[in-house]
C-alpha cells in the first residue's frame, strides 16, 4: 500500500539507493535503499513500469552474489550523476596490528575471513613468495630454476596452502599448482597443472611459488595463517597503517545475469574478486585453452543486456564471461584494468559443435563426422559487441588468457577497443565455430609478453575438418569442409597491431575465411599457416613481410594489393601459391626507380604485376603510413586508409589510453639462410622465429630438416622435412655443428625427433643403410 502511494501513477518510476539507506523503505530521495539486492526485490514488485535504479556514490560492498533472473528484466541500474559508484567483492578489516619479530606484523582477523588477496589503501599486496616480486622482470614479474628444488622446500615448516606458478615448457600459457605438502625427501605433494590444454610440461626455470610463510621476506609481501586466523605484514616504507583500508576480496563474481533481458547497468566501477586460476579447467575445442566459466559480471541465457560508462578493475580472474546461449550482450565505453584472467570472454558449450574434439592431438574420419554446415544447438553467443572498451593489463595471473577471446560463438563485434600490455594475445578466435565476427578499428599493441608462438591477434581454426585421416589435407582435398564451422567469414579490418615478440597478426592451424584488409602491421607482419580461403588485401607491413606457413594445395588463399617492407618469409608452401598473389608493392627505402618485385615473384611463383621501390609514405614516424599521391603503390591496387581513428572513441577513455610506440622503419634484416648437408638431408639450426613456430615448438631446441634427398641414408631412417633432431642415442642436439661431429652415421642407433608438435623416436638398423 505504501509503495503504490508513492509511486501514484508513474510510468517509469526510479527507485534510489545509498550507502546509508535501508532496504526495508520505499527507495525515494528521502529514504533510499540500501543494497543492490534491496533494490531488485523492490524492483520485482513494479512490473509494468519501467525502473531505474539509480545509487548515489559511495563502496557498495557485495557479501552475496546478486543473481538476475527473468523477474529482474527491463531494469536499468546506474550511477546519478557525477556520483562515483563502486560495487566491491571484498570484505573490509579493521586490523589492530602487533608487531612480529623486527619488520612483520600481525592482526586477529575474523574466523571466516578467507582471501587469495589483500590490498592496502586500494592498492595490491604481494602475497609472500620466492622469487620476490620485480615488475621489471617481463616473464612473471620474476621467476627461478630453484624454486621447487629440494635444497628450497627443506626451509619450509608447512607449505600446504600455498601455490606453484610455472611457464608452459614451450611458452604456450602457463600452469599453476596447489600445495599439498611435502614428502619425507622435500619434494612437494601438489594438485594442478591442468589449466593447459597442451599439458606437455612446466618450464624448467620460469616458476615461482607463493603463500610459503618463510617467504615473507619482502616489503608489501603479506601471509594468511588460517589455521589460527592471522594475518602477517611486511609493510613498506612510509605506510601509516593506522589510517589504512584493509580489504581482500571474498567472491568468485558480483553479478550474473541468468535467463533474463533487457538489463542495462551504467556507470559503476566493479572490483575485488578472488583469483580463479585453480578453477581454470574445461579444455577448449583442440585450442590450447582450458577456460573458467565465470566473471566479476556473467551471462547465462540471457539477451539484450548491456554494461556502459564503467569500469572492470583489480579482479582476480575473468572481468565479464559470456556463457553459452546469449544473444545481443554489449560492452560499452568501458575501462578493463588489472585482471587475473581474460577481459571480455565469449564461450559457447561443446554440445553445440558437430564432431567435436578437445584434444588436439587427436583427429577423426571423415566417414565418421557428422558433416552437416553450422552448429547443432543453439547454446551459444550471437551477435554481441565489445565496443569503445580501453583493455589493459589483463592475464595477471592466468598467461593463457586474452583482452578479448572468442570460442564457439557467432558474429561477435569487437570495434574501436584499445588492447595492450598483455601476456598474450590481445584477441583471440579460438576456434572457426561460427565466424561472422568482426574485429575493426582496434589499436593492440605490447603482446604476448610472456609467453611465445603467437601475434596480437591469434586464431586457431583445429576445426572438424583439420586432420581428417581418410583426407589428404596438405595435397588440398575437399576444402570445401573449412566451412562447415566457419559457416560465415571473420573479418579483420582497419585496425593497426603491433607485437614484438611474434607476429601481428597470426592465423594458426587451420584458420580459414578470413579477410584481412586495412590493417596496419607495426612490426611482426602477418602469418598465414594451414587453412583455407584467406584474403589478405590493402595491408601494410611496416618493417616486416608476409609469413606463409605450411600451406595445404588448393588452400585458395589471395594476398594481394599489399605493402611489405622485406621479401616474404615463407615455410613449407607449395609453389605456386594459393589462388592469386599479385599486385603487392615491395618498399625499399629511398630507391630512385621502380622495377619488378622479383624478391616476390621468385618465392610465390606469381607476383607478376607486383613492384618495389620507394613507397612514399606521409608520415612513418607519427604512424601515418599511407602514401603520398605519386606513390607506385597506388598502380598496385593499393588504397589508403584511416590512419587516425585506431583504438577507443570516448574522450575519457582517449585521455586515458596509451598508443604503441612508432618507429621509421626501414628494411628489416632478413635471418641469414645457413644450410649443411648430411647424410642426404638439408639441415640448418633453428633460429628464425617463423621456423620455431612452424615446427610447433617455442624456441631453438634442436636441428631444422629443410630436405630429404629420396633414397638417401636419412630418407631410410624415416626423417622427414621439418623433423626437428634433438638427440641421437643419448647425446642431446642443438646445433648443426653437434650433429656433424658425431662421426660415423653407422654407429647411430636411435633419434629423438620432435614432428607435428609431438616428440617421437626413430630406432636405426644396420639394414636401413
Amino acid at each position: 500500500m505504501l509503495l503504490a502511494a508513492f509511486l501514484g501513477f508513474a510510468s517509469v518510476v526510479t527507485l534510489h539507493v545509498s550507502t546509508h539507506g535501508n532496504d526495508t523503505d520505499l527507495g525515494s530521495i528521502a529514504k533510499p535503499l540500501r543494497t543492490v539486492d534491496g533494490a531488485r526485490l523492490t524492483a520485482r514488485r513494479l512490473r509494468g513500469k519501467k525502473v531505474i535504479v539509480e545509487f548515489a556514490s559511495g563502496v557498495y560492498r557485495i557479501a552475496k552474489t546478486v543473481v538476475f533472473s527473468n523477474r529482474d528484466a527491463g531494469v536499468t541500474y546506474k550511477a546519478a550523476s557525477g556520483a562515483n559508484v563502486l560495487f566491491s567483492g571484498s570484505a573490509e578489516l579493521k586490523p589492530r596490528w602487533n608487531r612480529y619479530g623486527d619488520k612483520v606484523l600481525n592482526c586477529q582477523v575474523p574466523s571466516d575471513f578467507d582471501t587469495d588477496q589483500i590490498f592496502l589503501n586500494g592498492e595490491r599486496q604481494t602475497l609472500a613468495r620466492y622469487p620476490n616480486e620485480n615488475l621489471s622482470i617481463r616473464i612473471l614479474h620474476g621467476y627461478a630454476k630453484d624454486a621447487i628444488s629440494p635444497e628450497r622446500v627443506t626451509r619450509w615448516k608447512s607449505p600446504a596452502g600455498g601455490f606453484l606458478h610455472a611457464m608452459h615448457v614451450h611458452m604456450w600459457g602457463d600452469f599453476h599448482y596447489k600445495l599439498l605438502g611435502k614428502d619425507e625427501n622435500n619434494v612437494l605433494v601438489m594438485e594442478g597443472g591442468w589449466q593447459n590444454n597442451r599439458p606437455l610440461g612446466m618450464h624448467p626455470e620460469y616458476k615461482f611459488v607463493e603463500g610459503i610463510f618463510e617467504e615473507l621476506d619482502s616489503p608489501g609481501e603479506w601471509f594468511l595463517d588460517r589455521l589460527n586466523h592471522l594475518l602477517y605484514y611486511y609493510p613498506r616504507p612510509g605506510v601509516a597503517l593506522k589510517n589504512s583500508v584493509v580489504e581482500g576480496p571474498r567472491l568468485k563474481s558480483l553479478f550474473e545475469f541468468r535467463g533474463t533481458h533487457g538489463i542495462s547497468m551504467q556507470g559503476f566501477t566493479f572490483k575485488h574478486t578472488n583469483r580463479t586460476f585453480m578453477e581454470n579447467r574445461e579444455p577448449l575445442l583442440r585450442s590450447d585453452w582450458t577456460i573458467y566459466r565465470g566473471g566479476a559480471v556473467y551471462f547465462k541465457d540471457s539477451h539484450g543486456c548491456e554494461i556502459v560508462d564503467s569500469t572492470f578493475e583489480d579482479l582476480g580472474g575473468n572481468a565479464v564471461f559470456v556463457d553459452g546461449k546469449n544473444r545481443n550482450i554489449a560492452i560499452r565505453r568501458t575501462l578493463i584494468q588489472h585482471i587475473g584472467a581474460n577481459g571480455v570472454a565469449f564461450v559457447g558449450e561443446t554440445k553445440a559443435v558437430r564432431s567435436p574434439l578437445l584434444d588436439p592431438d587427436k583427429n577423426q574420419r571423415f566417414a565418421d563426422i557428422d558433416a552437416t554446415p553450422g552448429p547443432k544447438t543453439d547454446d551459444y553467443p550471437v551477435d554481441c559487441l565489445v565496443q569503445d572498451c580501453l583493455i589493459t593489463d589483463t592475464g595477471m595471473v592466468e598467461k593463457q588468457s586474452a583482452g578479448v577471446q572468442i570460442a564457439m560463438s557467432r558474429r561477435i563485434t569487437v570495434s574501436h577497443c584499445s588492447i595492450y600490455h598483455l601476456p598474450r594475445a590481445g584477441i583471440n578466435v579460438g576456434d572457426g565455430c561460427w565466424g561472422g565476427h568482426v574485429i575493426e578499428g582496434c589499436d593492440v599493441f605490447d603482446t604476448v609478453l610472456e609467453t611465445g608462438d603467437h601475434g596480437s591477434f591469434n586464431s586457431w581454426g583445429r576445426d572438424r575438418y583439420w586432420g581428417l585421416t581418410d583426407l589428404d589435407m596438405n595435397r588440398g582435398e575437399r576444402p570445401d569442409l573449412a566451412a562447415l564451422d566457419t559457416v560465415e567469414p571473420i573479418t579483420l579490418r582497419n585496425n593497426r597491431w603491433r607485437c614484438d615478440h611474434g607476429w601481428d597478426i597470426d592465423l594458426d592451424d587451420g584458420s580459414s575465411r578470413y579477410l584481412i584488409e586495412n590493417n596496419l602491421c607495426l612490426n611482426g607482419g602477418i602469418k598465414n599457416r594451414e587453412g583455407f580461403g584467406r584474403v589478405v588485401q590493402n595491408n601494410v607491413m611496416v618493417g616486416n613481410s608476409f609469413h606463409p606457413h605450411v600451406w595445404f594445395q588448393n588452400s585458395g588463399d589471395i594476398f594481394r594489393h599489399n605493402i611489405v617492407f622485406t621479401p616474404y618469409r615463407p615455410i613449407r608452401v607449395p609453389t605456386p601459391w594459393g589462388r592469386e598473389v599479385d599486385f603487392n608493392f615491395l618498399h625499399i627505402p629511398n630507391a630512385t626507380t621502380v622495377a619488378p618485385a622479383l624478391a616476390l615473384s621468385n618465392l610465390s611463383g606469381r607476383d607478376s604485376h607486383s613492384l618495389a621501390g620507394e613507397a612514399q609514405f606521409v608520415n612513418p614516424a607519427k604512424g601515418d603510413y599511407s602514401v603520398r599521391s605519386s606513390s607506385p603503390a597506388l598502380a598496385e591496387g593499393f588504397r589508403n586508409f584511416d590512419m587516425s581513428s585506431f583504438g577507443v572513441r570516448a574522450p575519457v577513455l582517449k585521455a586515458l589510453a596509451r598508443r604503441p610506440r612508432m618507429l621509421n622503419r626501414a628494411v628489416g634484416e632478413q635471418p641469414q639462410e645457413k644450410t649443411s648437408q648430411w647424410n642426404g638431408a638439408q639441415i640448418k639450426d633453428l633460429l628464425e622465429p617463423g621456423e620455431i613456430s612452424a615446427t610447433g615448438l617455442s624456441e631453438n631446441m634442436g636441428v631444422l630438416v629443410t630436405e630429404i634427398k629420396p633414397d638417401s641414408v636419412a630418407s631410410k631412417w624415416g626423417l622427414e622435412p621439418l623433423d626437428v633432431i634433438q638427440a641421437v642415442g643419448a647425446k642431446h642436439v642443438t646445433s648443426v655443428n653437434d650433429l656433424l661431429s658425431l662421426g660415423d652415421a653407422k654407429a647411430f642407433v636411435s633419434f629423438s625427433i620432435y614432428r607435428r608438435q609431438h616428440r617421437i623416436t626413430l630406432s636405426v638398423t644396420n639394414s636401413k643403410l
